[in-house]
């Protein structure tokens, strides 16, 4: 389940940064240090990732989801959650 999240995860990414190189990525750093992802891109990110997955960061979460790896988690975790809801 986690590498279908995983790669839903970068083609969403894709979409914000078009120019991206999944070579070049580092799951476990923090995607605005990696790239040139401002204020708007990285919450342009967010929402595209709450439309892909149907769920919701509330802005307080927003930090959790620095990373390739973090949003894996939050999503794994967030996806869980609702299914047992």
């Amino acid at each position: 389940m986690n590498e279908d999240i995983r790669a839903r995860v970068l083609r969403t990414l894709s979409g914000i940064l078009p120019e991206l190189n999944p070579q070049d990525l580092k799951p476990a750093l923090n995607l605005r240090d990696q790239f040139d992802l401002d204020s708007i891109d990285f919450l342009n990110f967010l929402l595209a990732l709450q439309q892909e997955f149907a769920v919701d960061v509330p802005e307080s979460d927003a930090g959790k989801l620095g990373s390739i790896d973090a949003c894996v988690e939050y999503l794994a975790q967030a996806l869980q959650q609702g299914a047992q809801a």
